[in-house]
């Protein structure tokens, strides 16, 4: 189903969740895409190729191979973060 399994996923796993949630974050358009924070690159993007190939995390709109375009979390990825926020108690601080 997955390439890794959730419980894999780390806290920065799961800041950089947050910090796309709140609408800070863009992708390169790519098959292996680059995750940007605030305009800059993440010092992650390992964890960032994770986050798009476990279905995550997704553009917004198709671009141009390349170009930045606005990220987005799933479905799979709003539930994820919601049930971790759950087990933490409601800790929801942004990257």
């Amino acid at each position: 189903m997955f390439a890794a399994p959730y419980s894999d996923l780390t806290h920065r796993h799961l800041a950089m969740l947050r910090a796309v949630r709140a609408g800070r974050c863009e992708l390169s358009y790519s098959c292996e895409p680059d995750l940007f924070i605030d305009g800059r690159t993440s010092c992650d993007q390992v964890a960032a190729h994770l986050l798009a190939k476990l279905g995550l995390i997704r553009p917004t709109i198709t671009g141009a191979v390349g170009q930045r375009v606005p990220a987005q979390l799933t479905r799979a990825g709003l539930e994820l973060l919601a049930k971790a926020e759950r087990a933490a108690g409601g800790i929801a601080d942004a990257a």
